[in-house]
């Protein structure tokens, strides 16, 4: 192991592969930020330049990317409520409160710091236990794939506050917006309103960047917020070790998750996130600071994306079957350069294999250190005048959409879910519930009527099953606490939160 390392390092610190992997970083923290250019379509713009490298330092520079791209998309998040990347629509919550209250510089900094931490981590984990943990994701099927998302849909009882209903009613429009499209098993186009370019679905990017940022637009246009009164108080300090060590609990449940979805294809971070939010906050003891601007909030999601950058590359390596989108890309990259995944992988090409493990680590401290130079820039970016920040974010906006396929298509999806967002949040309704329901959408619908297709229908395959079984039973209590909570809460007489907190949490 130690020579096969040692092998690793002599590749990754080559000169050319360090600027590879600094240039694949840098990339990916601008595709990041940007609206609608999410790491996976920064690392295929960058795929067709790889051509003639050596396959190592190709495979460094692509990862360097998919590092770098994380830590972007927290950057739009907390700054302008926008997630760069779906895994970071959880972060605009606590990041863009504290943003709000004029402490960017310690919610980037927690997001940098804790993603270095995560990936680092990832890393580690990837090493010691890419065989090991491989076997457990093939023990995940269908009816264990249904279970997971039905447990990710649970969480809407602790995002929504006391108004369950409307958060029920937010998360089934997001899951009516994920069923978009064409039918999966028959093929036949489904609410689509006979339009073809909507037969592919809508966009993830699309649908976040309006539900999110638009929607923030619309409502600050709309309700007049008083820019003047905090335009001052921004700052670029950077958080304490202290503060940085009470996240360690926030931190350690973010790596947990981020292994866990690491190994499922298809989340990309987004789930592990979601699920590593809440449980941040089942674990803190200071619960009532979520959605009101608590670093923690920060700090579990971005371990949870940074995490799942070295664990989606478990299952990839060792059975060919990428975790993510950007895993993915990162397959085309190596089958393009003649690599074969699987087991054989790791005797006949150990110089690659190892020197991308090196690399990895390599890309984390080449974002820590890229972070902290792009942090003061980016806060005095967005400390101009309000009518500027926000013609320029719409523009911005805007334009990514249209990227995401070149069409305009995307750009009237912006616009329309962002109708829907500002509507949401006027009325009370919760937008990250409806924005949960449509991540999970998918996978919860495709999964479920797999299950019932193998099991010819006989319901009883999630519960037979020990996985989906406990899995299920995880989402109960997830939904039933919170309720039970606060029906307790009330019983005592613990005064409720005040209506503008609570609609600040919701929002």
């Amino acid at each position: 192991m130690l020579e096969r390392f040692a092998l690793g390092a002599q590749v990754a610190l080559h000169p050319q592969a360090l600027l590879m992997t600094l240039l694949g970083v840098a990339w990916g923290i601008l595709g990041g930020a940007l609206p609608g250019i999410s790491g996976s379509i920064a690392m295929a713009l960058l795929l067709p330049f790889t051509f003639g490298m050596d396959p190592a330092v190709a495979l460094m520079m692509l990862a360097g990317v998919y590092v770098g791209a994380m830590y972007g998309g927290s950057i739009t998040a907390i700054l302008v409520s926008t997630p760069g990347t779906p895994g970071s629509a959880i972060t605009v919550v606590d990041g863009y409160a504290l943003h709000q209250k004029g402490e960017s510089g310690k919610a980037l900094g927690v997001s940098l710091v804790t993603g270095t931490v995560g990936g680092i981590a990832g890393v580690a984990i990837l090493v010691a236990f890419a065989v090991p943990l491989s076997r457990v994701a093939l023990a995940f099927g269908p009816p264990e794939y249904f279970a997971f998302g039905v447990f990710g849909l649970a969480l809407i009882s602790s995002f929504v506050g006391r108004d369950l209903v409307k958060g029920a009613i937010s998360a089934i429009l997001g899951l009516m917006l994920a069923t978009v499209g064409t039918d999966p098993f028959t093929g036949t186009p489904r609410f689509t309103f006979g339009s073809v370019d909507l037969v592919g679905g809508v966009a993830a990017a699309a649908g976040m960047i309006g539900l999110f940022a638009v929607s923030e637009i619309f409502y600050q246009i709309a309700e007049g917020v008083d820019w003047e009164r905090i335009r001052g108080r921004y700052t670029t300090k950077l958080p304490s070790l202290v503060e940085l060590w009470r996240l360690r609990v926030a931190t350690f449940i973010g790596i947990v998750f981020g292994t866990i979805e690491g190994l499922l294809p298809g989340g990309g971070g987004a789930i592990a996130s979601f699920i590593a939010y809440n449980e941040a906050k089942r674990w803190s003891k200071h619960p009532e600071e979520f959605g009101r601007g608590s670093l923690e909030g920060v700090a579990a999601p971005e371990t949870a994306n940074n995490v799942v950058t070295a664990t989606a590359l478990i299952p990839l390596l060792t059975f060919g079957i990428p975790g993510s989108n950007s895993a993915a890309i990162l397959l085309a990259g190596m089958m393009l350069h003649g690599l074969q995944p699987g087991p054989a992988l790791f005797d006949r090409t150990p110089h690659v294999v190892y020197g991308l493990f090196v690399g990895l680590l390599v890309a984390n401290l080449f974002m820590l250190v890229l972070g902290l130079l792009a942090l003061r820039p980016s806060i005095a970016l967005v400390n101009v005048r309000r009518p500027f920040l926000l013609s320029a974010i719409l523009g911005l906006v805007l334009v990514g959409a249209y990227s995401i396929n070149n069409s305009m298509v995307e750009v009237w999806i912006v616009l329309l879910t962002g109708v829907v967002g500002y509507l949401m949040r006027r009325y009370g309704y919760n937008v990250l519930a409806m924005v949960l329901g449509f991540v999970l959408g998918f996978m919860v619908e495709a999964n479920l009527r797999r299950s019932l297709l193998i099991s010819l229908g006989d319901p009883w395959v999630f519960f037979t099953r020990p996985i989906s079984a406990l899995l299920l039973a995880l989402a109960v209590l997830t939904f039933a606490w919170p309720i039970v909570r606060r029906v307790r809460e009330d019983r005592r007489g613990v005064p409720k939160l005040a209506p503008e907190l609570t609609h600040r949490a919701a929002r």
